[in-house]
């Protein structure tokens, strides 16, 4: 599998760059977690990282790559819309 270095801002690795596995569209994934266990032996606590274009060519204006940001709520949770579905009543 082909993976490339992305850096990551922000958060426990800001400053890192680490390689990172592509998906088969050649991109990596729009997610990255870390999970850093505890050192009590309790659960481990997941940091979360969200995919971001690292920049633009100035001609033009290709997608430089990839970089990772730092997203301290954490990965938010998305529900399937289906357009047969009817609307929840908010009673």
């Amino acid at each position: 599998m082909k993976s490339e270095n992305t850096p990551f801002t922000g958060g426990p690795l800001d400053g890192r760059v680490l390689p990172v596995l592509l998906g088969p569209t050649g991109h990596p994934p729009k997610w990255y977690e870390v999970p850093v266990p505890d050192a009590g032996g309790g659960p481990a606590t997941v940091h979360a990282y969200r995919r971001a274009p690292s920049g633009y060519t100035k001609r033009l204006g290709l997608q430089r790559g990839w970089v990772y940001e730092y997203v301290p709520g954490g990965r938010e949770r998305r529900t399937l819309k289906w357009p047969w579905t009817k609307p929840r009543s908010g009673t």
